[in-house]
């Protein structure tokens, strides 16, 4: 082989070359490399670098293999990786002036350059999908606005919401990683290109052109660090981590809200699956599933971190194994993503029950407690204590929030050493109504109706933007 024989007598062992090959993860980055190859040969054409006519060789050959595909690549066992392949192509084709191709280039440069022209196109499409749940998990919620719901805080009944609400919310944490993912793309945006090995060139190359060619927003100012640098790769697989803790935690909540406890919603049958012997269950099981395939990225990310932890600069081959871990996120995030959206969006809301759970356990206490601050004036942990002295009598009586009056009140009041507050009878009754509840809550932000809706059109003109239309 060419590259081998100048410095070295003999060829790897077979089990060696295996071993160190990366042919399996570069297959990701074929069209890549064939677009940093004739970046940069048109690059040395135009500086008059190279002979114009071999270059128009090169460049022909390299849209030659573009058309025909990764796979009339010849890898035989002395072929270390995709950059050598397609160098023994080009090789075939134009002869021993293939050469200059690889003209002050090196595949440290080469191999950084192609990660981040893949890598950018898989945040890109990543985040097509997460607009796509976006979307339509906005056109879900829009039809529970009115539909009132238990929020919880420590799994316990906290508050009243909306079923919309509690949607929007998986919608904002989604939006933060879209965001996430943008905030990276400008970092993984950068052309290493021109790095060569590691101390850039002699020859008078133009970066600004392959920057320029290749769709870079800039290159990056030091050889060192263009040809080493990894933390755009694991600040990505951070982002995917982020995005599935987000879907984790939607799998967990429909497990939890199919049972039979909680009876909030029917997931689809598509999504489910029965048992072997006991032919009354339905089990959530992609859901389960999907939370488990959620923490693979976690895994990967502290592998990737682990690998970056210790190496000196500049390029090591070390690098080279950290690619199938990045490439194996994009497409366990993307295969989770797209089932958790599929399913959540199947799913029906029993909404009798869930209005019965938001007027079960005094969940609009904190209300009464308000309207005793507003009305009389009185410090809220005086209004505290009288509201959760309320409650205990009422529990202890068998009563609903709905039964609790003004009188009632004034009892518990009196017995606490407090004068009655003589609260209007209907401030009440509204406080301790679920659905009077959430709709008080207008705040930017609360789960009131006209809330919800405000918070909708922001994401639905932050959906049109990233798409530009």
């Amino acid at each position: 082989m060419i590259l081998r024989s100048g410095r070295l007598n003999k060829e790897m062992t077979e089990e060696a070359a295996e071993f160190t090959s990366s042919l399996e993860a570069d297959k990701e980055i074929f069209y890549a490399d064939i677009k940093c190859n004739f970046a940069h040969t048109t690059m040395l054409k135009e500086e008059n670098i190279i002979d114009s006519d071999i270059a128009d060789k090169i460049l022909d050959a390299l849209l030659k293999l573009k058309e025909e595909g990764y796979d009339v690549l010849d890898f035989n066992p002395a072929v270390e990786d995709i950059h050598m392949a397609i160098e023994n192509y080009v090789t075939d084709i134009v002869g021993p002036d293939a050469g200059f191709m690889h003209t002050a280039k090196s595949r440290n440069d080469q191999v950084a350059t192609d990660i981040r022209l893949v890598l950018r196109d898989k945040i890109s499409d990543i985040q097509n999908d997460i607009l796509d749940f976006m979307d339509n998990l906005v056109d879900m919620a829009d039809n529970y606005k009115e539909s009132v719901f238990i929020g919880f805080t420590h799994l316990q009944h906290a508050q009243p919401i909306t079923i919309a609400h509690h949607l929007m919310a998986h919608v904002q944490a989604l939006k933060r990683d879209y965001q996430r993912l943008s905030d990276t793309y400008k970092r993984v945006n950068l052309n290493p290109l021109g790095s060569a090995a590691m101390t850039t060139t002699s020859f008078p190359i133009n970066r600004e052109l392959t920057t320029k060619l290749l769709g870079f927003d800039g290159y990056l100012e030091n050889s060192m660090d263009g040809v080493s640098s990894r933390d755009f790769a694991a600040e990505a697989i951070f982002d995917l981590t982020s995005l599935c803790t987000t879907l984790s935690k939607i799998c967990e909540e429909l497990i939890l809200w199919s049972t039979y406890e909680f009876g909030v919603i029917k997931m689809d049958d598509a999504y489910c699956s029965t048992s072997s012997i006991m032919p009354q269950k339905k089990n959530p099981d992609v859901a389960e599933v999907a939370r488990s395939k959620a923490t693979r990225v976690n895994g990967e990310l502290i592998t990737v971190l682990t690998m970056l932890k210790a190496l000196p600069y500049t390029y090591n081959r070390d690098l080279q194994e950290i690619t199938p871990h990045l490439w194996r996120s994009f497409k366990e995030s993307k295969a989770v993503l797209s089932i958790v959206s599929k399913m959540l969006l199947s799913v029906s809301f029993n909404e009798d029950r869930c209005l019965e759970l938001a007027g079960k356990n005094f969940a609009t206490a904190t209300d009464l407690a308000d309207i005793m601050v507003r009305e009389r004036k009185i410090p809220f942990r005086t209004a505290h204590k009288i509201v959760g002295r309320v409650v205990n009598e009422a529990t202890s009586q068998g009563l609903e929030a709905t039964d609790v009056t003004s009188k009632f009140v004034d009892d518990v009041a009196e017995e606490l050493g407090f004068d009655k507050l003589n609260l209007d009878e209907k401030l009440v009754n509204n406080a301790l109504n679920p659905l009077e509840n959430v709709k008080m809550r207008k705040v930017p932000g609360g789960p009131s109706p006209e809330m919800v809706t405000l918070a909708m059109n922001h994401i639905k003109e932050f959906i049109k933007e990233e798409r530009g239309e």
